[in-house]
């Protein structure tokens, strides 16, 4: 059964105030990532950022290094309860065009979802590219999956409800690993897929639409491919529409933002799950932009939030 929840707002619609002066800062300062080196493009988006505040405040975060594919594998565990019966997983992978972030970048969002779905949440500091081009990131993805299916016990989550989980970049690897591990090795639960990269498609309505003056640019999606891809996408492990059927993937909450370019092949996705008969609760929020998740001083980012930890919690049958 698919579950869409559209907002009642016009698509197309002006954003709110608060969203519409946040999404002009973006999209003035956001650097042409297109026109540096991946090095000089981290760099950039390094400087934006402010210190980690380790907020909200948790019982317990560690660092975890893991035999990965290509050597060590560091992976972040959240634990939102000290003690109390074994809680849901959810392995994240973040975001940032496959080449820039990590684990600190996505530290406050981990920590939130820790704490509103109540879940033990496995952040996975990836190879990023074009030094470690694809598929190296969906293998470190996969690898941190079996991990945490072999070890999360210790950690007081529950093996048998694993959720794959990204944003961005990071919903794809999320959705990849999802029909990787489709033949139960390890089981997993649920693949919570968040405004998601699903292909190199340029030509749909949302790109069309938003390709600029969004803050997320066609220009630098292209640019994002080339470094993860430069061989081409052909690679189911690369582009999870290349599948021949999605039958038989996790359930799936699947969120879009319609001013976000790769919104368009978001919403596609969903429909392609459901009609492949998984499970689907999907919802798009007009009016947002891409990354809106994770700015938290948004009253938009927090109002989606408590209503997508509610569609977590209800996909993982904790509601």
């Amino acid at each position: 059964m698919t579950i869409r929840d559209y907002p009642t707002t016009e698509p197309g619609a002006v954003p709110d105030p608060e969203v519409a002066a946040m999404l002009a800062v973006l999209d003035a300062g956001f650097p042409d990532v297109a026109a540096m080196s991946a090095a000089d493009a981290r760099a950039a988006i390094f400087a934006r950022r402010a210190a980690p505040q380790r907020l909200p405040d948790l019982p317990s975060v560690d660092d975890v290094i893991i035999d990965g594919p290509g050597g060590a594998l560091t992976v972040r565990v959240y634990r939102p309860h000290a003690d109390g019966p074994p809680r849901p997983v959810i392995v994240f992978a973040h975001g940032g065009g496959f080449v820039f972030c990590d684990l600190d970048s996505h530290d406050e969002f981990c920590r939130s979802m820790a704490v509103g779905v109540g879940a033990v949440v496995v952040a996975v500091d990836y190879r990023l590219a074009p030094e470690h081009p694809g598929p190296a990131a969906h293998d470190d993805m996969l690898a941190a999956v079996r991990w945490a299916a072999e070890h999360i016990a210790t950690y007081g989550g529950d093996p048998a409800r694993i959720a794959l989980a990204g944003d961005s970049a990071g919903g794809n690897l999320a959705a990849t690993v999802a029909l990787a591990v489709r033949d139960g090795n390890p089981p997993v639960a649920a693949q919570i897929l968040l405004y998601p990269v699903i292909d190199d498609d340029f030509d749909t309505e949302s790109y069309r639409r938003f390709g600029t003056g969004h803050y997320n640019t066609t220009r630098a999606m292209r640019w994002y491919w080339q470094q993860y891809a430069p061989h081409g996408t052909d690679d189911v492990r690369l582009v999870p529409t290349r599948a021949e059927t999605l039958a038989g993937v996790a359930p799936a909450v699947v969120v879009t933002a319609e001013l976000d370019p790769p919104c368009s092949a978001g919403d596609a996705y969903a429909a392609r799950l459901e009609a492949d008969g998984v499970p689907v609760r999907h919802r798009r929020y007009d009016g947002l932009f891409h990354g809106f998740l994770t700015i938290p001083s948004l009253a938009a980012t927090q109002s989606a939030r408590t209503e997508i930890w509610a569609m977590i919690r209800e996909t993982l049958g904790l509601d």
